[in-house]
């Protein structure tokens, strides 16, 4: 019988999937293929780390009433298959699930989105204007001195 796991640790889930494993540890994913079909289709390949800062896409298709599904990244600077499942199960970037591992993968897509998501969150910048509003609310209410508010001011403001 396969072994059909997802495990989920602090810094690491992992898929298996008919042609390979998906683990996402940290900020990246790393795709791996064991056994003699996996030699026989991606060589001596090895192991394949894609940042998930990287992925510009996943594509991912449902199992169907006769074909499997798939998981599919596309990064920069990569071609990706664009031909369905058979394309996808020689695809490097790709992982074919059926039906049995199908909620597992949905997990880990899921999973990758949202990093993706929170990795794309634009950073919130305080601007010079704002600081010293700040300050001048402080010095108003007698915690910075007028002598302090000054300084800081001109060091803002490049006076």
């Amino acid at each position: 019988m396969e072994n059909l796991r997802v495990i989920k640790t602090e810094k690491s889930l992992k898929a298996d999937g008919v042609n390979g494993q998906i683990e996402i540890k940290d900020n990246k994913i790393i795709i791996s293929r064991r056994g003699i079909n996996a030699f026989l289709v991606y060589g001596f390949s090895g192991e394949k780390e894609i940042l998930i800062d990287n992925i510009t896409a996943v594509q991912y298709k449902q199992v169907g009433w006769f074909s499997n599904g798939y998981i599919q990244f596309t990064f920069k600077g990569c071609l990706e298959a664009k031909r369905g499942i058979r394309e996808a199960a020689r695809d490097e970037n790709s992982i074919v699930f059926k039906s049995s591992q199908e909620k597992k993968f949905q997990y880990i897509k899921d999973e990758i989105n949202k990093r993706i998501q929170s990795n794309n969150q634009p950073i919130k910048t305080i601007s010079n204007l704002d600081e010293l509003e700040k300050l001048a609310h402080l010095r108003d209410k007698g915690i910075v001195t007028e002598e302090e508010f000054n300084l800081k001011k001109k060091e803002l403001l490049n006076i």
